[in-house]
């Protein structure tokens, strides 16, 4: 079972519930996921929902049905069942091919999270300081761009020390400005 996450309330996620998941990002992220190794319908929801923190939790009527195309495609095939009696699938040769097509798919998904993530973080926002949010605007944007190009250079070996000096400059940015949101709370 997932760790609740630690803000249920954060409108973020309730619009995110809404706005829904764009549409060819679950076929991406299967395919993506049948590329590092074979794994069953439910492995796939698990991974997904782990990799979202719990934000996205596919249900198994997406997930069985894209397999079952993948499959008929000829992108991916049942593996020989193992001691777990899971049904397994892999990428073939030819899913390979198509995965790799389907990565021009994530990259103009990436180019649609460059322009919501300043929107997101200083925009549409109608209060009385509106005005001085706009100013992060570009501040977010680069952020975000630099951790979703971090991101999509993981699996070029990037090493555990180099995780870690992210990781900690991440947790170190969110703890400051956690800090200036209690801070303007407290007032």
């Amino acid at each position: 079972m997932m760790p609740e996450h630690p803000f249920p309330q954060h409108p973020f996620k309730r619009w995110m519930r809404h706005a829904g998941v764009p549409r060819g990002l679950l076929r991406f992220y299967m395919l993506k996921l049948l590329s590092d190794k074979p794994r069953s319908g439910s492995e796939i929801i698990e991974e997904i929902e782990k990799e979202t923190g719990g934000q996205w939790r596919p249900s198994p009527g997406s997930i069985y049905p894209l397999l079952a195309w993948l499959q008929d495609k000829g992108y991916a095939e049942p593996t020989p069942k193992d001691d777990s009696g899971l049904k397994r699938y892999a990428l073939t040769e030819k899913g390979k091919g198509f995965l790799r097509a389907q990565a021009k798919f994530g990259e103009r998904f990436r180019k649609k999270l460059e322009f919501l993530a300043p929107a997101l973080v200083g925009g549409f926002h109608f209060g009385i300081n509106s005005e001085e949010l706009r100013k992060i605007r570009e501040p977010a944007r680069r952020f975000v761009m630099a951790v979703l190009d971090l991101r999509m250079t993981l699996g070029e070996d990037l090493s555990d020390q180099t995780v870690e000096e992210v990781a900690r400059i991440l947790n170190e940015g969110a703890e400051k400005i956690e800090a200036i949101t209690e801070r303007i709370k407290k007032r």
